[in-house]
């Protein structure tokens, strides 16, 4: 209430002079009613001032409020005069501490939470590889010892290949810094990657068949695509049939990865590149994280690599467009 009154004081200034003084000045010096156009005047001028002063002690403020557009330097009040003003301007100001403050803990709550997963996942991927190791140096001598020892191999695959999605998702968190463009020969790039997953093809029985030629380069970073490629032939040998081959091509500066299979529904095609999302197959056969596509689009769309996906007829093809940044050596 009292920075009610201390806002309006000028109106109730104005108010008083117009309708208490300047009636009893007339009436003192002669009959108000032969000077009636005379104290109109008098209190419409009397307005106009207060108008004209009250606009131009507000005149930054109006502007203000009337931008299309904020910048940074618009966070608060231009020089306000008023008291409600200041007194407004100052809530502001204390509502953007109060809000960067919450920014501020936020954002190093999530840099806590990221350096501790990173910290637990490298931790995790040394006893797997010792594992590993000890798994494929031990030598067993009945079948059903070996086949518990293939079991135990497959699980601890499953668990690497989940730690590095974790440690690829990580990473993604600053994945333009990190970002180097080369030149690339393809063939050799996809080569790699299916020796890295030989063994994940000879289980599934499933066959690679590269058609690359050794001149195919292409300008990109080699580490993020090449986690790409391992994602995107890692989901088709998954969900490919036994016994098919899985087509890797490079045709007019798109790579196309196609394999035979289950086909993916239409209403699915537009999520399976959501986070966590896993579809029927996946829920059905229990692998799927939810994680691996949606590395592929938001490493792709950072390096600026159009793709697409497409599944008819028990057929599922993968593109990717290198138009941009193919270019062929002689």
């Amino acid at each position: 209430m009292k920075l009610f009154f201390r806002d309006h004081a000028s109106v109730i200034i104005l108010y008083g002079i117009s309708f208490l003084l300047l009636p009893w000045l007339f009436q003192s010096l002669d009959d108000l009613s032969t000077h009636y156009d005379y104290f109109i005047f008098l209190v419409s001028f009397f307005f106009m001032i207060w108008l004209i002063g009250r606009y131009y002690r507000r005149r930054k403020l109006y502007a203000h409020l009337q931008q299309a557009s904020l910048t940074k330097n618009d966070l608060h009040l231009y020089e306000p005069q008023a008291m409600i003003e200041k007194a407004y301007s100052h809530k502001l100001r204390q509502m953007q501490y109060l809000y960067l403050s919450q920014q501020q803990l936020l954002e190093e709550q999530a840099e806590e939470k990221q350096l501790v997963l990173s910290h637990f996942a490298h931790q995790m991927k040394t006893p797997l590889s010792v594992i590993q190791l000890i798994i494929q140096s031990r030598t067993c001598e009945t079948t059903g010892q070996s086949d518990d020892w293939q079991t135990i191999h497959n699980e601890c695959e499953k668990l690497t290949f989940t730690l590095n999605q974790l440690l690829t998702y990580e990473r993604t968190s600053n994945l333009v810094a990190d970002l180097k463009i080369e030149p690339i020969v393809i063939k050799g790039l996809v080569q790699e990657v299916i020796n890295d997953l030989k063994d994940y093809f000879i289980a599934k029985e499933v066959f690679p068949k590269l058609t690359v030629a050794e001149s195919d380069v292409i300008y990109s970073d080699r580490k993020w695509l090449k986690i790409v490629f391992y994602q995107i032939i890692n989901n088709a040998i998954k969900y490919s049939e036994s016994e098919t081959s899985i087509q890797i091509t490079y045709d007019h500066a798109s790579v196309q990865i196609i394999n035979s299979g289950n086909t993916i529904l239409d209403s699915e095609i537009s999520r399976v590149f959501d986070l966590f999302y896993t579809g029927v197959k996946g829920r059905t056969n229990g692998e799927a994280s939810g994680i691996g596509l949606y590395l592929v689009k938001k490493i792709l769309t950072t390096l600026e690599h159009p793709f697409s996906l497409q599944s008819h007829n028990q057929v599922t093809t993968f593109a990717i467009d290198f138009s941009n940044s193919a270019k062929a050596f002689s």
